[in-house]
């Protein structure tokens, strides 16, 4: 089946699909072996190789998505990250990364490269001057993230990359918080996208997996990698990550709009300080975010005032559940300075603008009115309880 000229929704549910050729199924089937013939065939399929029937479908969806040549499904988002960096990379090299990163690719950056012999540099602002200025004559890849994790800054994606071109160094992006749905970082020009396919990709908080997408030259690069490092998913994951995105753009659509209306509303209560959100006019990468994204996500950040104790507000949550993770269903929130961002020091979250009061909001697809009353109870019931202390 072609499946080039799919809207967005066709392409979730065919590309990528598995034919059921003895009994006409309407779904992929599983093929959970790991054990296939080496002797008389085209392809010896092994799960480790990435090759098996259901990992190649679904990569062909993901592909698609993405508009991208190739892809490759890996077994975690940080697998699917750090094998494609280390891809480009060896001992004497150089990357460039944005300041404000998801906290595992922080760590990851700082804690692994010295072992490996890799430098890199964080670019001090959000421009694109900023990331030339950090380019060193030895710098390989520049990597970006945005929205970003978790105060939402929006970077000139299609500017960085084809700056980051010109000086013929390779782009990599984590697309996970705007999803396929919101922004194709490859039609901006970005030479790899990758995705914690955990998060919108899977949206039920029950699956485990990342993604690595681009031209066949480069996850071929990839490939080589990955078969020896072994971050692989099992074919049972596989198969219930390619009937999870066939609800992507119906999910993701709903969950813009919930955000959407949501931030405003935040922007306008007295219990919180600051909202951050692309989506808002008040948001200072608002224009960019406008001109190159579809929609502005389900992704948002708050920061509750010092009269809001942070602690008894998550608890007092009814809907709302204070949860790791993000991007299912469900609606989840946690506080960055203890999860995603703990280690962190607290000069480094500082530094990002990441508060022990910012709260890191993930937006399911319940209804808005009942999220807001949620909201509303937990700040009153907390306002009591303090009134009383």
């Amino acid at each position: 089946m072609k499946t080039e000229n799919f809207k967005l929704n066709t392409t979730c549910v065919h590309a990528g699909e598995l034919e059921d050729k003895q009994f006409g199924g309407a779904i992929s089937p599983l093929f959970p072996s790991t054990a296939y013939p080496f002797e008389h065939v085209d392809e010896k399929r092994y799960p480790r190789y990435f090759n098996t029937p259901n990992q190649q479908a679904l990569a062909k969806k993901l592909a698609a998505l993405e508009f991208a040549e190739s892809a490759l499904i890996f077994g975690s988002g940080m697998a699917a990250i750090s094998t494609a960096v280390l891809a480009f990379l060896k001992s004497g090299d150089h990357v460039v990364l944005q300041k404000e990163l998801y906290g595992g690719t922080h760590n990851f950056i700082v804690e692994e490269f010295k072992r490996f012999g890799i430098q890199y540099s964080f670019a001090q602002g959000k421009n694109v001057d900023d990331f030339e200025r950090a380019l060193e004559f030895n710098t390989k890849v520049v990597y970006l993230e945005s929205p970003s994790n978790p105060l939402l800054s929006v970077l000139d994606i299609q500017a960085i990359a084809e700056m980051a071109k010109s000086k013929g160094v390779l782009s990599m992006i984590d697309n996970t918080f705007a999803s396929p749905v919101n922004q194709n970082p490859i039609k901006l020009g970005v030479d790899i996208v990758i995705h914690s396919a955990t998060k919108y990709l899977g949206g039920h908080s029950d699956i485990l997996a990342g993604a690595v997408c681009g031209s066949e030259a480069h996850i071929q690069q990839i490939h080589s990698l990955a078969k020896n490092l072994g971050g692989t998913l099992s074919d049972y994951t596989v198969w219930l990550l390619e009937r999870s995105i066939k609800t992507l753009g119906v999910r993701v659509k709903a969950q813009n709009r919930n955000a959407k209306k949501l931030a405003k509303y935040f922007s306008k209560n007295q219990a919180i300080s600051k909202v951050f959100y692309p989506g808002l006019s008040s948001h200072p990468d608002h224009a960019i975010a406008k001109k190159q994204m579809r929609g502005y996500g389900g992704m948002m950040s708050f920061e509750l005032k010092e009269d809001i104790d942070v602690s008894r507000f998550l608890d007092a949550l009814q809907i709302i559940k204070p949860a790791m993770s993000l991007a299912g269903v469900e609606s989840t929130i946690l506080s960055p300075a203890q999860t995603s961002h703990a280690l962190l020091t607290a000069e480094e979250r500082e530094a990002q603008g990441i508060s022990d009061r910012v709260l890191r909001f993930s937006v399911g697809i319940e209804d808005r009115k009942d999220l807001i009353a949620d909201f509303e109870q937990a700040v009153a019931k907390v306002r009591a309880q303090q009134l009383k202390a």
